[in-house]
């Protein structure tokens, strides 16, 4: 794998969206103005890129429908971090053999993390044939050229090459929400943990410069987003390749000073790299949501070090008490995986003890997926699926009463909210520490801050009642 980081002259961006004209000339000449369906799998850094897609997809004069059979051109933005993912991406794509049947002209692209994997393009050049473009996420700054060249010539196009990850600026945006906004801050990962797909088809770590970053929150404040993301596969190691010795503590600051009422929230840290610099930055500026997702995977030092995760369950725990003693209030989450290969019954135990000790707000739980090339898929595995599954289900259990528990404790409080949607049960907001609340109130609420009385919670959400002004 490449390990070099391009950053994308300004005048290849330029020559981009040159094709992007040549296909809005071509949609102009149409009776109506084609349509784009972008389907997005995964993570917030895909949401992210799918938004770039459909900021090309506009320049192309592209409209954009949420309806597959209406679509002149779909577009499936894939995750490659678990099994399941795959499955249901590559499913949907075999299905649409029946939209394109009935649309002979539609063009069907399939990009993201999945397209990457080699085995899973050679898969689709000779099973799903109603695909016509396949690329990774190196080749996403070029898409108007792979799409011109789709529409002008005769052939499918498969770009997958082991490209060195890039970093370009410059690429429209269409975004989704008009009150939460994605900053993506860097892209790819170093750690190579051992069940993880992810370094292999996003690349190296590599950061955006902290001018551009900076530029983009501050424009995002003045359009009026009230709740802004920073995103990276691991945030905290931003800035180790750039010049200059800002660190990730260093642009959250910054961030921080930009006017504007807004919240910073970020993800995913790296417990190897989440440092007592970053904790005491968040406790002291005021617009840092008080939040922390720190993934630990195992409570299970051994395991861990299976996983090559680079850290103890003694230095977990260390930084837990580290970050509450400056955040008291804090809302933590966190990732683990049960029935990694090897993992013993003793040390799934572990896991579980971990959780009851920590008691996070929230946990994402995931049954260990091998994914092909990666070191954990070779390892031998002598724990039974069945009796994986029963420690699954009581994990799930635990955490389930835990965030009850946690939740009931909102029960009577007055806390600042942003409303930031509404859906067939009414209005959404999020507390600072991101957790949901359910209200009812007028739609104009959204996108404000208002106080919500929390008068009910589940290990799901919170209920509450917005307060006069």
């Amino acid at each position: 794998m490449n390990r070099e980081t391009t950053r994308i002259a300004p005048e290849d961006i330029a020559r981009q969206r040159e094709f992007c004209a040549l296909l809005h000339e071509r949609s102009a000449a149409r009776p109506t103005p084609p349509l784009a369906f972008v389907d997005t799998y995964g993570c917030q850094q895909n949401e992210a890129d799918s938004e770039r897609l459909r900021g090309y997809l506009s320049e192309m004069g592209y409209q954009f429908t949420d309806q597959e059979a209406q679509a002149d051109l779909i577009l499936i933005n894939t995750c490659a971090i678990r099994e399941h993912a795959e499955m249901r991406a590559l499913g949907n794509v075999g299905a649409l053999v029946h939209t394109k049947r009935a649309k002979p002209g539609q063009l069907i692209c399939v990009c993201g993390c999945m397209a990457q994997e080699p085995h899973v393009a050679r898969k689709i050049k000779a099973s799903y044939r109603q695909v016509d473009l396949v690329f990774g996420p190196h080749a996403l700054w070029r898409f108007p050229e792979l799409l011109y060249r789709l529409v002008t010539r005769r052939g499918r196009i498969f770009d997958i090459a082991d490209e060195p990850g890039s970093i370009a600026e410059g690429i429209p945006l269409v975004r989704q929400d008009g009150v939460k906004a994605w900053v993506s801050i860097m892209y790819g990962c170093n750690n190579f943990c051992s069940y993880c797909i992810v370094p292999y088809v996003r690349g190296r770590e590599r950061s955006r410069e902290a001018g551009a970053v900076l530029d983009e929150i501050r424009a995002l404040a003045a359009e009026g987003y009230r709740d802004i993301t920073l995103l990276g596969q691991n945030v905290n190691s931003y800035g180790k390749d750039l010049e200059g010795g800002m660190d990730f503590a260093d642009l959250l600051a910054a961030a921080n000073d930009i006017p504007g009422d807004f919240l910073l929230r970020f993800m995913t840290s790296h417990p190897k790299d989440a440092s007592q610099k970053l904790f005491e930055t968040m406790a002291r500026c005021e617009k840092v949501a008080p939040h922390f997702h720190l993934p630990f995977q195992s409570g299970s030092t051994r395991v861990l070090q299976a996983m090559n995760r680079r850290y103890s369950r003694e230095g977990y725990l260390e930084q837990v008490h580290a970050l509450r003693a400056l955040i008291p209030d804090i809302v933590l989450t966190s990732d683990v995986i049960v029935g990694f290969p090897g993992e013993s019954q003793e040390e799934f135990e572990q896991t579980l003890s971990l959780i009851q000790q920590v008691r996070f707000d929230a946990l994402f739980t995931f049954l260990f997926s091998p994914r092909e090339g990666t070191p954990a898929a070779a390892l031998p595995d002598p724990m039974p699926k069945e009796q994986k599954a029963a420690n699954f289900q009581r994990l799930v259990e635990e955490q389930d009463k835990i965030s009850e528990e946690r939740h009931a404790a909102y029960v009577g409080k007055t806390v600042r909210c942003l409303v930031d949607g509404a859906d067939e049960k009414g209005l959404t907001a999020r507390t600072p520490g991101n957790r949901l609340v359910r209200l009812s109130g007028d739609r104009a609420l959204i996108g404000r801050f208002v106080q919500v009385k929390v008068t009910g919670a589940n290990k799901w959400s919170l209920t509450g009642e917005a307060q006069p002004d």
